[in-house]
């Protein structure tokens, strides 16, 4: 059975000078990823938690953690997770 990661909801601790959009742009060229939101829900004197969305027909998710360590991302968590199943003989 094949199966597909479609949507991703990490909760994230990430340094505060870390551009938002420079990280979902970051994000953005990982394997699969079609479309990335991110929520700032906190801010600490040197971090901010966010809420981080990716979106996607087949999301690669070492690529996109990867690409979050590599900007200093700690994931807390994945919140919520969609996947699908691709192999049409099996549906």
């Amino acid at each position: 059975m094949s199966v597909a990661i479609r949507r991703l909801l990490f909760d994230a601790l990430k340094p505060r000078e870390t551009s938002i959009v420079e990280l979902a742009k970051a994000v953005g060229y990982a394997g699969g990823v079609e479309g990335v939101d991110i929520i700032v829900s906190e801010v600490d004197s040197k971090t901010e938690t966010i809420k981080l969305t990716i979106k996607g027909a087949q999301i690669d998710h070492d690529a996109v953690t990867k690409v979050m360590t590599k900007y200093g991302v700690s994931i807390r968590g994945v919140d919520e997770i969609s996947v699908a199943n691709t192999d049409p003989q099996l549906s």
